[in-house]
């Protein structure tokens, strides 16, 4: 029971320590200085509790997200495309959170497997609540775009859960550091919006929209 009890007592502060060092890195902000444009490239982000995406609009993606990609080829006209990048194992396991265990979630955190992208053909959002909107200057916009395209790697692509998405091979390991919404929040920073140096929870990307 000792054993026991010691393991449980160092997972706690396990846990502890990594609230509180993803509290401070969402809190450390860089590109602070940066004034919002009046006109520019509009972009959402949006977080369902647990994971982040960006939406960005799709005219930028054809070429890779494409049409026939989807089991219902006419969503491919959607004008935006939200992006998730994620375990692959996790996510194409997981389509409602019914499916989701205690081991594909500690497989993920410990970097156990490959990633994919999970796009979606979408309308426009609304902003409000969980999606929030910014505009970007085209180079702002330009950067953000190399680094979701960069996230793109050779291989299968995988129908998704529904008529309108699909999973794409991606680049990079998963982790509890290197986590889905690190990915956006590391989109974000080198696309110049203020953001945390470290976002591996999505209230940490949220702090900043």
């Amino acid at each position: 029971m000792r054993i026991v009890g010691r393991l449980v007592g160092a997972l706690i502060l396990l846990v502890v320590a990594y609230l509180a060092a993803a509290a401070l890195g969402a809190g450390l902000a860089v590109n602070g200085g940066r004034e919002p444009p009046a006109e520019g490239v509009r972009i959402y982000v949006a977080d369902n509790g647990v994971h982040t995406d960006l939406i960005l609009p799709a005219a930028a993606f054809r070429d890779i997200a494409r049409a026939e990609h989807l089991r219902d080829p006419r969503y491919g006209v959607e004008p935006y495309l939200a992006f998730g990048w994620g375990d692959r194992d996790f996510y194409l396991h997981t389509a409602t959170w019914a499916d989701v265990n205690a081991w594909r979630v500690a497989k993920a955190m410990v970097g156990a497997g490959s990633t994919v992208l999970h796009v979606a053909h979408v309308p426009e959002p609304r902003a409000g609540g969980p999606v929030r909107t910014l505009l970007l200057r085209p180079e702002e916009y330009r950067r953000l775009v190399e680094h979701v395209r960069g996230s793109f790697a050779a291989g299968p692509v995988v129908r998704g859960y529904g008529a309108r998405d699909a999973f794409y091979t991606a680049k990079g390991g998963y982790s509890a550091i290197r986590t889905c919404n690190e990915w956006t929040g590391r989109g974000l920073r080198k696309a110049g919006v203020p953001m945390g140096i470290w976002t591996p929870l999505p209230w940490g990307v949220m702090l900043w929209l």
